[in-house]
């Protein structure tokens, strides 16, 4: 619980209902705020924080202590609020299912090297965020064979064992897309759709940085294909299981 917020809304007469009211997020979104400790989105922190009177670092000290890439901070925001996420990744196992090991490594391998114990520790509290929740999202991964095959077998091994055992949570489905379904649109890129209780956001990566879009009809294109392609969960763990690709 997030007792700076509740005291704030109480010494200003608000309640959840009525933040929402002002702001325009579903009232059940601004309860989290309090009952969860949930950090709003950056666009609306500081609506919250004009209505009850107060600074934004009163509220939520841990926004600014938070140590991901400044342009990635929104999207964490978005993924805090999901009700549903549906991650593709054509090269690398998506971050909300990495180890700490193979997190470290691939963080290693790019322009975050030279804080890479920050981002990893940052990477494994997002996946509890959205992982460990009350109610945690529905969560659909789809990944390009080729992400399994690339990397020290020592870290894939215990990697794969995970991905085995999170893909048999209830509210996890992993799909691998095999390399013998050819080409596909996926190969354009990686990329993410939340479904919050307003909209639906995607997000998508580059070589300089991540971009959030509100535009994601073109996505949900890409999705329906890759989906389709991909082998069935079952499968799927069978076939993770199995890692005959690894020797």
């Amino acid at each position: 619980m997030n007792r700076a917020v509740m005291v704030a809304m109480h010494e200003a007469g608000e309640t959840a209902d009525s933040l929402a009211g002002q702001i325009g997020v579903d009232p059940k979104t601004a309860q989290r705020w309090v009952t969860h400790g949930r950090i709003p989105q950056t666009r609306h922190r500081a609506q919250v924080a004009a209505i009850l009177g107060k600074d934004i670092d009163e509220l939520w000290p841990d926004a600014l202590k938070r140590r991901e890439p400044a342009w990635f901070r929104p999207w964490t925001d978005v993924e805090r609020e999901a009700v549903g996420l549906r991650c593709y990744e054509s090269s690398v196992i998506p971050g909300l299912l990495q180890t700490e090991a193979y997190a470290r490594a691939v963080l290693a391998s790019g322009p975050l090297a030279a804080e890479v114990g920050s981002y990893v520790e940052t990477r494994l509290r997002r996946q509890t965020d959205v992982f460990e929740r009350p109610r945690p999202p529905l969560t659909v991964f789809v990944m390009d064979e080729a992400a399994l095959r690339r990397g020290d077998p020592e870290i894939l091994h215990p990697q794969l064992d995970h991905l085995v055992a999170m893909a048999q949570r209830p509210s996890v489905m992993v799909h691998v897309l095999p390399l013998g379904a050819g080409l596909h649109p996926g190969q354009a890129g990686p990329f993410v759709i939340a479904t919050t209780g307003d909209e639906d956001v995607g997000y998508l990566d580059d070589q300089a940085a991540g971009r959030i879009t509100n535009d994601v009809g073109p996505l949900w294109a890409v999705w329906d294909t890759v989906r389709s392609l991909a082998l069935p969960r079952d499968q799927t763990i069978d076939y993770l299981r199995a890692r005959a690709w690894l020797t």
